[in-house]
């Protein structure tokens, strides 16, 4: 078993204190304070630092969530990573490409319920032209002029520049004029090369989902940062991760928020337990530390359920993340928590908080 944080002995040493005290009077932590923090600190301590660092980036009494639908408009891959249960190969009988028919019914029930915006990733398709994503963003930006459209991964965008022979720069222009509002941060996993040759091989390399990222920002595209924990990385390389997207957000200042997640080994190619909520609120609770210039740390309800979620607005989450209307890809690996506004509202309300609605770039949504 990988050596963890969250099931070793903790002993609070000088170098720790020394670690806590940096973190309290909110200065920058090198990645030595990170290691004594993230290794020796203990989880009250973490959750102490976390949640003053986060009252002093949002003073505010508010915890805000997006309105939002997963649409996943392919399953099939050619990639076969070993931690997704979600992909089908091009010649499975259960491959699907959605219809526009079916992604209206998807959009107006969306925005029946009271979502501003759609989450639209797939499968690294072989088949489908850049045209065919071009004439989507069109489509939906003429029928809905005011949704906001989140779409299309990293590791999609690389697969896309590869594929055609276009630079990346290039390929972001294109599905920006066609109606591309920002970038999700999937497919960033652990950013970490050796590890992504191991779990994702056929996926883009950690520097590449980092160069995705900043072309996106130098367009003004915003976008979201994310990882996925607890598969065959080792906790330095957690670490690593989250050193890599400070550098990036010091030089592009384009991440809108982070958002780590446990992974879940259900149906996928990786054997392994999953990480027990301790472990998930100490990585939540550093990340809040050392993302000093990433304004906002999502919860994961969807992964952790509600009441870890919960406990996570007090490891230094100001957000709880997305209605997630819809979501596929965590459900196929055989974890499926569902939460209305009105259960999201209760949760919030009952840690002291005032929930609110926002936008992709955190613009609270008038609910009147």
């Amino acid at each position: 078993m990988l050596f963890d944080p969250a099931h070793s002995p903790l002993e609070e040493n000088a170098d720790t204190l020394e670690a806590a005290r940096i973190a309290s009077r909110g200065e920058r932590l090198d990645r030595n304070a990170a290691d004594m923090l993230y290794y020796k600190a203990s989880l009250h301590t973490l959750a102490a630092l976390a949640h003053a660092a986060r009252m002093r980036l949002h003073p505010e009494p508010v915890v805000t969530y997006v309105g939002d639908r997963n649409i996943n408009y392919s399953n099939i891959c050619v990639c076969g990573c070993r931690f997704c249960a979600f992909f089908h190969a091009p010649e499975s009988e259960s491959g699907y490409v959605v219809s526009r028919e079916e992604m209206r019914r998807k959009i107006e029930e969306m925005l029946t319920l009271g979502g501003t915006q759609i989450l639209l990733q797939g499968g690294h398709h072989p088949d489908l032209p850049l045209e065919w994503y071009e004439d989507l963003l069109r489509w939906l930006s003429a029928t809905w002029p005011d949704l906001h459209i989140h779409a299309f991964s990293p590791p999609e965008i690389f697969f896309w520049s590869r594929k055609f022979n276009l630079p990346v720069p290039e390929v972001l222009s294109r599905l920006k004029a066609a109606g591309l509002r920002s970038l999700p941060g999937g497919g960033a996993e652990i950013l970490h090369n050796e590890i992504r040759r191991r779990v994702s091989p056929n996926k883009c390399s950690a520097d590449e989902w980092l160069f995705v990222m900043e072309e996106a920002h130098k367009l003004g595209l915003r976008s979201t940062a994310t990882m996925m924990f607890g598969h065959e990385e080792a906790p330095e390389h957690r670490l690593d991760h989250l050193f890599a997207v400070r550098a990036l957000q010091d030089r592009s200042g384009g991440f809108t928020a982070f958002i780590p997640w446990t992974f879940q080994p259900a149906n996928t190619k990786i054997s392994r337990l999953p990480l027990p909520a301790p472990a998930y609120l100490r990585l939540l609770a550093v990340s809040r530390l050392v993302l000093d210039n990433v304004p906002n740390i999502q919860a994961s309800w969807v992964t952790m359920g509600p009441q870890t979620a919960q406990l996570a607005l007090f490891y230094g989450a100001n957000d709880f993340g997305s209605l997630m209307i819809e979501e596929n890809v965590v459900a196929a690996a055989g974890v499926s928590y569902r939460l209305n506004r009105e259960e999201i509202h209760k949760i919030i309300r009952a840690a002291g908080f005032t929930p609110v609605q926002r936008t992709m770039d955190y613009t609270p949504v008038s609910q009147g």
